[in-house]
């Protein structure tokens, strides 16, 4: 439990609550008042010095910064528009998000539309929103104004610099008047995406966003002390929370751009190193993140690094892989790293973001599982090594005030701890619906939980009526910890047999040294679908039919530019995923680097990548360049 920090935020009970009727922008006034002279954020911009310069924020200077963005959004919108956010990295991003808020109206944190390939994207947000005004930097003005050039004067948004308003314009500013309301309206739109490609907008609330930030400081016991590194876009639901962490606690967000860290790994792990007063650190990032920084984030011959201070690194949005950890910590145990500092974790945008992790003082925990079982819906644990065995990485325990169950969706039924079942999440940090898609709503946050078990349910504590959100995650419990197991949607089924994608992505992968680690997707399609390619050659054991619609397993994997024979590489997939799965894969493409397409946190996006696998994109070599998002 987090020291006496938390404690005026719970109830007689333990859980969270708030009473005070406080929002996000209270909780920053607080600290312009209590904290003015102190860092609050810190933005390395290395566009110009290889080892990047500081531009500092501190706490007074982000209030009158807010103030003055606030009024003038104050003057040209009303209460509850929307406002989206399309500035590169930087400080005047985290400012536009805080002032939309300090303004009452709807944040949309977004990105600039000078960024490559987000484009659709971008055109069906703001087409679903409908933004009255819009937030940059002068730097990405002229390109937001021509992304809106093509509509009707009167139909444009809005178009405000954040770093051209002068303070002086922040005396005109009308702080939001204090209600129960304020709590439980919305605060901003996290937009992901559904399994048809169109954006959805989470509708946040501002006691879900506090309510999450305090489940992350209550799970990695963050304190004043503790300080955080970010390289992640902050229109993603993991690098937007974790600039809203400080406004509740914490020091200081030092921030960075996602090419910076690309580029150069090393620069986040240096960051997150002990510095002058040894404060303890963390971050979050997504799995490859760490394979990449053990690849090339080592420090040079003779460079000190000291990472004995890093107390949480949290590892989530996408599968939480084994070999990626062990990557990461073999390559910096050297340098002080805890064995304990990577915190396996699950969240998701209709939570806010944050539902489970391990703790603080705890190290991953890795089971290994019958293969066979696991794919009938069964968590069987075996010894490391057994034939047919798969590590499962457990995602820890579920967050204070949160709940997770497991549940047969047909029968809205609670199964048993060691059954594989759909997660249902219950808690106040839950978004309350998709914006301007009530249908999708009530599918999918306006559930009822039919037959909690009768002992040992997790839904203990939530009220018989409550609503539950359905996930659309397979997962499972198993000695008190969730294990997350694949999506519902990306489920393959051959031959009446599941498989997890991610699975039979692991075992191609170690098929053969001619693939990119962590970059394979495995999907089923349709034996009527596949392209003439796979009946043209004699490995697929296959015959042209119209009326074959049969599942079929494609893997699809990209090459690391390394010279290979694609027909040795298949066969060796093929092989390997035989002997350990017992279901053939009908096609092996190989890919040029860069080809499968990827989420805007970076996990392969399987949906988009089986689309363009059927329209033929992807065997011509298309390099894909969009973040398409797909629900993934």
């Amino acid at each position: 439990m987090l020291n006496n920090e938390l404690e005026e935020f719970l109830d007689e009970t333990g859980n969270l609550r708030f009473e005070d009727d406080a929002t996000l922008v209270d909780y920053v006034e607080r600290n312009v008042r209590e904290n003015g002279d102190t860092l609050a954020y810190r933005y390395l911009d290395f566009s110009r010095e290889r080892d990047g310069e500081a531009i500092d924020l501190t706490w007074a200077q982000f209030g009158k910064r807010l103030r003055a963005v606030a009024a003038r959004l104050q003057q040209v919108t009303k209460p509850g528009d929307r406002v989206a956010i399309l500035a590169p990295q930087s400080l005047e991003y985290v400012i536009g998000f805080f002032a939309s808020l300090y303004a009452s109206t709807v944040a949309v944190p977004l990105f600039s539309p000078d960024e490559p390939g987000h484009t659709d994207r971008l055109v069906g947000v703001l087409a679903d929103c409908q933004p009255a005004a819009i937030l940059t930097s002068t730097k990405s003005a002229e390109a937001v104004r021509d992304f809106f050039s093509d509509r009707p004067a009167r139909d444009r948004p809005r178009v405000i610099a954040v770093d051209a308003v002068p303070d002086s314009v922040g005396s005109a500013w009308t702080p939001p008047e204090a209600s129960r309301n304020n709590l439980e309206s919305v605060a901003y739109l996290q937009y992901t995406s559904g399994s048809t490609r169109v954006p959805a907008g989470v509708e946040i609330t501002y006691q879900a966003v506090a309510a999450n930030v305090l489940q992350i400081y209550d799970c990695i016991e963050i304190d004043r002390n503790a300080r955080g590194v970010t390289w992640l876009p902050m229109f993603h639901d993991m690098g937007l929370l974790t600039v809203i962490l400080p406004a509740l606690g914490g020091r200081y967000i030092t921030i960075m751009s996602p090419m910076a860290f690309v580029r150069r790994p090393g620069r986040w792990i240096k960051e997150l190193a002990a510095d002058a007063d040894n404060s303890p650190t963390f971050a979050a990032a997504p799995n490859f993140a760490y394979e990449h920084a053990a690849a090339r984030g080592l420090p040079k011959d003779g460079e000190e690094l000291d990472l004995s201070n890093v107390i949480g690194l949290i590892n989530g949005s996408e599968p939480v892989t084994v070999s990626s950890m062990r990557k990461f910590n073999e390559a910096f145990a050297p340098y002080g790293l805890s064995e304990k500092a990577i915190k396996p974790c699950y969240g998701m945008a209709e939570a806010t973001l944050f539902v489970s992790a391990t703790q603080r003082d705890n190290k991953a925990k890795i089971s290994y599982v019958d293969r066979d079982k696991l794919n009938a819906g069964e968590f069987v644990e075996v010894a490391e090594g057994t034939d047919n065995s798969v590590a499962q990485v457990s995602c820890g325990q579920v967050a204070l005030s949160e709940w997770a169950v497991i549940v047969d969706h047909e029968s809205a039924t609670e199964l048993a701890d060691g059954r594989v079942g759909e997660i249902w999440l219950h808690g106040i940090n839950m978004g309350v619906g998709y914006w301007n898609k009530d249908g999708e709503t009530r599918e999918t946050f306006h559930n009822v939980l039919a037959n909690p078990l009768p002992e040992g349910s997790h839904a203990e504590g939530v009220p018989a009526d409550g609503t539950w959100m359905r996930t659309g995650d397979y997962g499972v419990y198993y000695d008190g910890e969730l294990y997350i197991t694949g999506r519902v949607k990306d489920l393959v089924i051959v031959d009446g047999r599941n498989h997890y994608p991610q699975d039979l992505e692991s075992s191609a992968q170690e098929a053969s040294v001619a693939i990119r680690p962590g970059f394979v997707a495995a999907f089923a399609v349709p034996a009527n679908q596949l392209p003439d390619e796979v009946f043209e050659g004699d490995f697929s054991g296959l015959a042209r039919d119209a009326d074959d619609a049969s599942e079929q397993l494609v893997i699809v994997a990209e090459r690391p530019g390394r010279k290979a024979d694609p027909r040795e590489v298949a066969d060796a997939v093929r092989a390997t995923i035989a002997g350990r799965h017992g279901v053939m894969a009908r096609d092996v493409l190989l890919v040029p680097n860069g080809s499968i397409p990827r989420t805007s946190s970076g996990k392969i996006a399987r949906r988009a990548t089986k689309a363009a696998y059927i329209d033929g994109t992807l065997r011509g070599g298309y390099q894909q360049t969009a973040f398409p998002d797909a629900g993934e």
